[in-house]
């Protein structure tokens, strides 16, 4: 398989493997629910139920999304007696939002 070099200010390879995660990212970035859930735990931790409550969901359908974001790594999640609570995996899921978000705006103004 072929490797990828990206000029970042310095050269990193970047494998086959690499590519196809970032895909199944920017994927899962692509629903409305997923990124409304990820800008939601923007502010913190959350529990699915307050989620659900928050953005006029079912549960299970909160929790089916949170299961996705979890598998790839952009949500994380601690138990706590009998509850399950979520945030962001980290702060380049943030970064990643805001940067998007940021090209958006800046396409509109054009």
């Amino acid at each position: 398989m072929q490797e990828y070099v990206v000029k970042t200010g310095h050269e990193e390879t970047v494998d086959p493997q690499q590519i196809e995660h970032l895909s199944k990212m920017f994927k899962a970035l692509g629903d409305p629910t997923r990124l409304r859930i990820l800008y939601l735990l923007g502010n913190g931790e959350m529990m699915a139920t307050k989620i659900s409550e928050e953005l006029g969901l079912e549960q299970s359908a909160v929790s089916h999304q949170l299961k996705k974001l979890f598998d790839l790594r952009l949500v994380k999640r601690r138990k706590e007696r009998n509850t399950v609570i979520y945030s962001q995996a980290d702060s380049h899921v943030l970064q990643i939002l805001t940067d998007a978000f940021t090209h958006i705006k800046e396409e509109d103004e054009h």
